[in-house]
């Protein structure tokens, strides 16, 4: 019976599909697995051009992915300019002045003195001693839970004048590090003890983030004038902008608790705006 000539063409022409098909796949399969000199297998050339596949992950494994990178960039803290004289008065609008108080905590006289800040709702800094800073860790608390500012004064209270450069970064950063175990943030806000400034004192200060503050007005409580002679100074002194010094700490200061009882009432009834200042970058 002869085929029909049609037939084993197509019959002949399907074979040699199907051998060249299992000729490409044996190819792929050795060129995939094929050993070279050494045990490692030898894979095939990435394509000339276009990005490799990457392997699909898992949605698990999707979801563990490290995010870092993918948001906003972080934003560097602004560091104050190195200034060669300390800040004297602050800025604000209206009647501001501000109240400061030196060389504190001191468990005697500086509860009474936040216990008045607190009637009448006034706000006031803090420049704080290290080493009474860490005696007294709650009345940092407290004045950080009653809004006002902590400022570092030193560790030890020391004439900065007189010390080397890395004198005065120790005396600065351990109260750093105190204010912010105890008050919850850094200060941003330093004072050189006695006001005896020096170029390394502004260096550092700045480098650790803090603007220098002096005064406008010295009640020279410190040398125990009388309630009376305090509170004349500080309203004989009150203007715009006033920053008053005076102390918690560091001798007998109850002269100065009585003087804040008087001079307060009259300053708020005076139109004043007792607060704290801002930051200024300059």
């Amino acid at each position: 019976m002869q085929k029909d000539p049609l037939l084993t063409r197509l019959l002949t022409r399907r074979r040699v599909l199907l051998a060249g098909a299992t000729a490409v796949g044996a190819a792929g399969t050795a060129g995939l697995f094929a050993l070279g000199g050494d045990t490692e297998p030898v894979r095939p050339a990435a394509p000339a051009a276009g990005p490799q596949a990457r392997s699909a992950l898992k949605p698990s494994a999707y979801r563990l992915q490290p995010l870092t990178g993918y948001g906003p960039p972080r934003a560097v803290p602004r560091r104050p300019l190195v200034r060669r004289t300390p800040l004297l008065r602050v800025s604000g609008r209206g009647r501001t002045m501000v109240l400061t108080f030196d060389d504190g905590p001191d468990p005697r006289y500086t509860p009474a003195i936040l216990d008045t800040l607190a009637e009448y709702q006034v706000r006031a800094m803090f420049f704080v001693c290290g080493e009474m800073a860490a005696a007294r860790p709650d009345l940092l608390a407290r004045m950080a839970e009653e809004g006002h500012v902590v400022g570092n004064h030193t560790w030890s209270h020391p004439l900065l004048t007189r010390l080397t450069r890395g004198q005065i970064r120790s005396q600065m950063e351990r109260t750093c590090d105190i204010v912010e175990e105890a008050w919850g943030e850094r200060p941003q806000w330093f004072r050189a003890p006695y006001g005896a400034w020096n170029r390394a004192a502004f260096q550092l200060g700045a480098e650790l983030g803090m603007e220098p503050l002096a005064w406008t007005v010295d009640t020279l409580d410190w040398t125990t004038p009388g309630a009376r002679t305090i509170v004349g100074r500080v309203e004989n002194g009150a203007a715009p902008g006033v920053v008053v010094l005076s102390h918690d700490a560091g001798g007998d200061r109850s002269q100065s608790v009585h003087a804040l009882r008087d001079y307060l009432p009259d300053l708020l009834d005076a139109g004043y705006h007792v607060t704290v200042p801002r930051r200024q970058y300059a």
